[in-house]
């Protein structure tokens, strides 16, 4: 079992940037995968970044590909999403998710452990 809580959530204006948290407690974080997804009313969960265990390979959902980077601290247990250039577009709860699978997966059902979200609003 892996508890994960999310952090550095808010309100923010179009153009702002803002950097998420995800602290892995349970156990170490390096033994798993590390997922963001985001939700809100009108949508499915949607698929945000993925990072590896060792931090080699990276994924992006195409909407905020070349904005939005995914990293980890695998020593502080922690993986981080570094939001730039918001968008309205980009409010929704930001998830942090986890799983032991060595397969590539963009869906949410292919993650086992999720946090309980963090809220982000883009607007002016």
């Amino acid at each position: 079992q892996v508890q994960l809580v999310e952090s550095g959530g808010g309100l923010v204006q179009p153009g702002d940037s803002l950097k998420l948290s995800c602290t892995a407690s349970g156990r170490t974080l390096d033994n798993f995968v590390v997922a963001w997804f985001r939700q809100t009313s009108e949508k499915e969960r949607e698929f945000v970044a993925r990072i590896d265990r060792g931090s080699t390979t990276y994924y992006y959902g195409d909407s905020v590909k070349g904005r939005f980077a995914i990293s980890r601290d695998n020593a502080k247990n922690t993986a981080y999403l570094q939001m730039d250039r918001l968008k309205p577009d980009d409010t929704a709860i930001y998830f942090c998710a986890a799983d032991r699978t060595y397969i590539v997966r963009r869906d949410a059902d292919g993650y086992e452990y999720w946090g309980q979200g963090t809220q982000v609003t883009v607007s002016s």
